[in-house]
């Protein structure tokens, strides 16, 4: 069978997550009934990640099968227009091997988390941005992150329903920026924890405030113990941003 990588931008808010489930609507459920609408084709898609409840995607990646071969062109172009008026759009989509897969032959993983970090409530970016009133040093929440590269017990840092085997994960990169208003903290590592980045985030905000100082984020790491985790930031300024094969 033809396999297809699709590369997806979507707006999470509404849905319960990438995966299929009983409770809600999901961004997996949309593609496949967008997929068997365009073609009749009842195949499971897969996805380089499975991004929670509200949180978006700039370029997910994702693949499937078809029974019959087709442009990828046609493929991303009917799909889309099956997702009609979802806020879900397939950007990009090619054949390939069917050796490949979005989830297990991803070798690296990376989201964005966006901060507006003003007074007055937002109105464009409502649902799509983190608001954090109080002023925010960026740099000194820089410094903080610093620790957390390189591969640790993330512990303090994983949701208590998260079922990955082991807490030890390997961070490549973290950094958080200012540019004007925004604050964005960029994560890329093989995989993640449940939660992680939005943990992670919600302590770094704890530095950003003066709340927390800069060792305080190595201390929590260190400690190995969700209790020492800050406040977990919402779904809303996460993004999937990039996966690499």
């Amino acid at each position: 069978m033809p396999r297809y990588k699709l590369t997806i931008e979507y707006d999470g808010t509404g849905y319960v997550g990438w995966q299929r489930q009983a409770n809600g609507p999901s961004i997996q459920e949309a593609l496949e009934d967008a997929v068997k609408a365009f073609c009749g084709d009842d195949e499971p898609s897969h996805a380089a990640g499975r991004t929670d409840a509200g949180v978006h995607a700039l370029a997910m990646v994702a693949h499937i099968n078809l029974s019959k071969e087709h442009r990828p062109d046609t493929v991303r172009d009917a799909i889309n227009q099956h997702l009609k008026p979802q806020p879900i759009v397939v950007v990009g989509c090619g054949q390939v091997s069917e050796d490949f897969h979005a989830r297990f032959s991803c070798i690296k993983r990376a989201y964005e988390y966006r901060i507006v970090n003003r007074r007055p409530p937002l109105a464009l970016d409502a649902r799509r941005a983190w608001r954090v009133s109080q002023k925010l040093d960026a740099d000194a929440m820089n410094e903080a992150a610093q620790c957390l590269a390189g591969r640790h017990d993330f512990t303090t840092f994983r949701a208590a329903a998260c079922q990955s085997d082991s807490p030890i994960k390997s961070l490549d990169e973290i950094s958080v920026s200012r540019a004007g208003e925004d604050v964005i903290i960029r994560c890329a590592a093989r995989s993640f924890l449940h939660h992680q980045v939005r943990s992670i985030t919600g302590s770094l905000v704890e530095v950003g405030k003066g709340k927390w100082r800069v060792n305080d984020m190595k201390t929590a790491l260190e400690a190995a113990d969700r209790k020492r985790c800050g406040p977990v930031a919402p779904p809303d300024g996460l993004y999937f941003v990039r996966a690499e094969y």
